[in-house]
């Protein structure tokens, strides 16, 4: 029976149908025998936040925009669905040809959140496809039979934890590297063709990783060795195949301008997490937050024109219908014609009738008075992220933000009538004391004061979220040497924070303790942490991001099982000078530079944004920046 046939008689069974059907507006239909390469883009999450990625619409647009490819897509079913499948011996499929992915030339992963490395591995199972690499090259030494298995993103800058299962990593921008990918295996089917008529040579994966391996921005885990110490600590990780070079750079792509961005994107027939139309202004972030992977590795800042960006909201617009319209980057008002662009935009989106949303705001008076124009007399929540509670804290994460600059801008809301200011920090800092917590706590009520001096008993309505993360130390990151807080830690302050906030008006949140624990433990793992996904798989784990499926005592049997202690990776402070695991991905930032910026944030000694000047990250030594434009 044709898969397209069985679903029409198992959708009736699962709760949202619609999640595995297809047919959205602006999908691409082509021939699959009129292309060479057939890749399936995989999102290891639920189609609802898979299809909010903005990076699946980019990359879905240029591989399609090339008639050689054709990009296909495909998410982790619900577990509702799952557990039909796996009954019915059904294989997960794409959504554009319903082609089960086992027939694809190339499964690709998008890799954004450490705790969704169960479901790749789940939806390969889902697949048919073994898991492991190796086991796949046992099989199937001519690479014929199952599709190769790339991943790239955020979490790909470490890709150790999933090296014993991904064939090749893409590290870095995307957008020119994947279609490159996409026609080097076209051409490696052809060269491996010509190799094997009459010989024993090398099959087509081979032949395709080898190709690729040369590329700027491609890993080979299998062309890689890793030794250890006595200790259980690295020594080195060293090239074992010609193809592979010392150290893989990352790919930049140095002008978003010239990036073919959508304007016809996919539209889903159900709501999803983000359902509105996104323009990215600007990549990169000159803030240099010592915590923040994204600020570190997403360097040089790039910017679109201001016309062009005025351009692709409207003409995305008109193609997808939506009714709100959002900006993207890492801080929304730190593009260099924001006033421009906002007023511009503020006016075309009122014409049509069209909610503007820009998050990531400066709250300074031109951002409240963007605020008060586009929200009128809503008056949504405000968010501010002060991130640490004390001034000494917020100068060694580099936040580079004062008190005053928290209660003017509480001050200014609070005039202009809002209701609602939501107040993130995160917890388990380097150097954090009880002090620093209490300056939390001294934040949320001297908002709640400033508000009864400027309403009296009138302002009664008025609220204050404090939301609290605990840190996760992230490779490539000045904060990668560091030690975490013990899951007890965490629960420690949580409690010693709740009894602080017991203020009337205030709301306190927090995130599970546990779950943090084990994004460290990925975040900075080596190839033995992929024993423990393995493990953790075949007992069950899957949406671990997800409250009702995360189940401690079951990592707890996988980490037993594999005879690997978590501690190694999270409350573990290492020395500067030991090998990282992924010390051989050059994300450009040196080494020496995140070094430096550790032993500032122990003196608690900030470094300026680099808009005002080069800080010496290294990223000039290869691209063009603002340093030294």
């Amino acid at each position: 029976m044709n898969i397209d046939k069985k679903l029409e008689q198992i959708l009736r069974r699962v709760e949202k149908p619609a999640r595995y059907i297809g047919g959205e507006v602006n999908i691409v239909r082509k021939d699959p025998a009129a292309v060479k390469t057939r890749l399936a883009f995989a999102f290891p999450d639920t189609y609802e936040i898979g299809m909010s990625y903005l990076g699946l619409q980019i990359l879905y647009h240029i591989l399609n925009s090339n008639d050689q490819i054709y990009c296909e897509r495909v998410f982790a079913p619900a577990a509702d669905m799952e557990d039909i499948m796996r009954q019915e011996g059904m294989e997960l499929f794409t959504l554009e040809t319903f082609t089960p992915v086992s027939q694809m030339d190339i499964l690709g992963f998008t890799l954004q959140y450490e705790l969704a490395y169960t479901n790749v591995l789940n939806m390969m199972e889902l697949s048919g496809i073994p898991i492991r690499s190796e086991e796949r090259m046992d099989l199937d030494p001519d690479g014929d039979k199952w599709p190769v298995i790339i991943a790239g993103g955020p979490c790909a800058y470490n890709p150790e934890p999933l090296a014993d299962f991904i064939d090749a990593f893409l590290i870095g921008d995307g957008e020119e590297l994947l279609e490159q990918v996409c026609l080097e295996y076209a051409a490696a089917k052809e060269e491996a063709a010509q190799r094997l008529e009459g010989t024993d040579d090398e099959g087509l994966k081979k032949v395709f990783l080898r190709r690729i391996a040369k590329l700027p921005g491609v890993y080979v885990p299998a062309f890689y060795a890793v030794d250890y110490k006595e200790d259980g600590t690295i020594s080195a990780v060293r090239p074992v195949d010609d193809a592979a070079p010392e150290k893989v750079r990352r790919a930049i792509v140095s002008d978003i301008e010239a990036v073919d961005f959508p304007t016809d994107n996919l539209v889903p027939l159900i709501e999803t997490v983000h359902d509105r139309s996104v323009v990215e202004t600007f990549r990169g972030c000159t803030r240099g937050c010592r915590f923040c992977q994204a600020g570190m590795i997403y360097r040089p800042v790039r910017e679109r024109t201001k016309d062009k960006i005025l351009q692709l909201a409207m003409d995305q617009l008109s193609s997808t219908g939506h009714d709100e319209l959002s900006l993207l980057s890492l801080s929304t008002s730190d593009y260099s014609r924001f006033e421009d662009m906002a007023t511009e935009l503020m006016g075309m989106c009122r014409q049509r009738n069209v909610a503007l949303s820009l998050p990531s705001l400066r709250l300074d008076s031109f951002s409240f008075r963007v605020l008060e124009e586009i929200q009128g007399y809503r008056k949504s929540g405000l968010t501010f992220a002060p991130e640490a509670g004390t001034q000494r804290l917020r100068d060694v994460i580099n936040k580079n933000i004062t008190e005053e600059h928290i209660y003017s801008a509480t001050r200014q809301a609070i005039e202009l009538g809002w209701e609602h200011i939501k107040l993130y920090f995160m917890i388990g800092l380097p150097t954090e004391t009880d002090e620093d917590l209490d300056g939390i706590a001294e934040i949320a009520r001297n908002i709640m004061d400033i508000n009864f001096q400027i309403r009296g008993r009138k302002g009664g309505r008025f609220r204050v979220t404090v939301s609290v993360s605990n840190f996760v130390p992230k490779p490539h990151t000045p904060f990668q040497w560091e030690a975490q807080d013990t899951a007890a830690d965490f629960i420690r302050k949580h409690d010693y924070l709740a009894a602080k906030l017991r203020i009337k008006g205030v709301t306190f949140h927090y995130h599970e303790s546990n779950t943090s624990s084990l994004e460290a433990v990925f975040a900075r793992g080596d190839r033995r942490t992929g024993r423990v996904l393995e493990e953790a798989r075949r007992l069950g784990c899957r949406f671990d991001a997800w409250t009702e499926h995360f189940h401690e005592e079951v990592w707890e049997k996988a980490f037993a099982a594999a005879g690997i202690d978590p501690d190694l990776y999270t409350t573990r402070e290492r020395q500067v000078e030991e090998v990282l695991p992924w010390d051989h991905i050059d994300p450009v930032v040196t080494r020496e530079y995140l070094a430096s910026e550790r032993e500032k944030a122990l003196r608690q000694q900030t470094t300026p944004d680099c808009r005002e000047g080069c800080t010496g990250c290294g990223m000039n030594r290869v691209t063009e920046c603002f340093c030294n434009v």
